[in-house]
């Protein structure tokens, strides 16, 4: 006879989610996948990265402080679009397993989880995109829930590995999907440091100052990655009728390097670049394009020539709604892994 798991109490479930701090794949189950509360004590370090922004108010600013939190923003937002969006989620170009984890790591500085986790939940979002199995649609839960709260629910901790097996073969990459936090942690102690040592050599700027715009620059980096979730499928204009709500929006293309053309982006997922049209700016792509100058990737994807003619917009009209459905097919999406085909019904 089956018997019912009696609730941790506080301390044990404290106990828990300090061990989750370490190891994120610590007691996660799939059966976790249908609970959608917060726990607030895995939460406690984003939540508490926000309120160490407000130190600002005493460690104030300064030109070496602003420099090095904006240099982490675009270094770090191009780790997030360009490696684990372009190419863990979508596979749109190659290089070879030692770059691969030398920018798994960049990515994971972001503190936006490890490669695997944020590359399975992604495919997942594009197999569903708006229907109700989307994780993250303002369509079906709102602004926050799309924004923020989809990935401090309990039900989005696991990393779908069954989403990734081309990924989640590389044993050094599972490592850095389990204990996400050591990067993030190194990148902070590392800021502190750096800033005592400007501080030495006489730069106008401190320890804690470095400490807390590197908090600043976190925090923007993450909010400005959640925009494509949250906003990018509500403000925008629409070139192509896919039959989920995307919208490109020329603002969050700046916001996010690139990620902004994400109307363009769901019509046709496999390619490298983002911005179809010459004055569709995607400074991540034009990134790709030095590092493939150097040999560091190759292999990228191109628009289909059908797509690059410069003709009329066609669908460009702002606010206009579409049905709730995601797209039937993932336009390629890495071709050969029956996991990421769509359920039948």
């Amino acid at each position: 006879m089956a018997t019912e798991t009696a609730p941790l109490s506080w301390f044990a479930s404290f106990k828990l989610t300090f061990v989750r701090w370490l190891d994120s794949h610590a007691g996660v189950t799939a059966e976790m996948d249908t609970d959608e509360s917060i726990d607030y004590f895995k939460a406690f370090p984003f939540l508490m990265m926000h309120l160490a922004c407000f130190a600002v108010i005493w460690v104030g600013w300064s030109w070496p402080a602003v420099i090095f939190a904006v240099s982490l923003y675009v270094i770090r937002m191009f780790a997030i679009t360009g490696i684990y969006h372009r190419y863990f989620a979508h596979r749109t170009f190659k290089m070879n397993r030692f770059w691969q984890f030398a920018f798994a790591v960049l990515g994971n500085s972001s503190a936006q989880r490890g490669p695997l986790w944020w590359a399975s939940h992604h495919r997942h979002h594009h197999r569903y995109s708006d229907q109700p199995e989307d994780l993250h649609s303002p369509l079906q839960r709102g602004f926050w829930w799309s924004h923020m709260f989809w990935f401090l629910s309990r039900s989005n901790y696991r990393t779908r590995l069954e989403d990734i097996p081309d990924m989640a073969k590389f044993p050094e990459l599972v490592w850095l999907d389990r204990f996400d936090m050591v990067v993030p942690f190194a990148l902070g102690t590392f800021s502190f440091f750096f800033g005592l040592l400007l501080q030495h050599l006489n730069f106008d700027t401190s320890a804690g100052q470095m400490l807390v715009w590197f908090f600043i620059s976190t925090i923007c980096l993450a909010h400005g990655t959640f925009t494509i979730n949250s906003l990018s499928h509500v403000f925008g204009w629409r070139r192509y009728e896919t039959t989920d709500t995307s919208r490109n929006n020329p603002l969050l293309a700046i916001v996010t390097m690139g990620e902004g053309w994400h109307n363009n982006h769901h019509h046709y997922q496999s390619c490298a670049r983002q911005g179809f049209r010459w004055y569709e700016y995607d400074i991540t792509w034009y990134i790709l394009c030095g590092l493939s100058a150097v040999g560091i990737v190759r292999d990228m994807k191109p628009i289909p020539s059908h797509l690059r003619k410069n003709g009329p917009d066609g669908h460009q009209v702002p606010g206009k709604s579409v049905p709730a459905k995601a797209e039937e097919c993932a336009h390629e999406l890495l071709d050969g892994l029956p996991s990421l085909s769509p359920k039948p019904t």
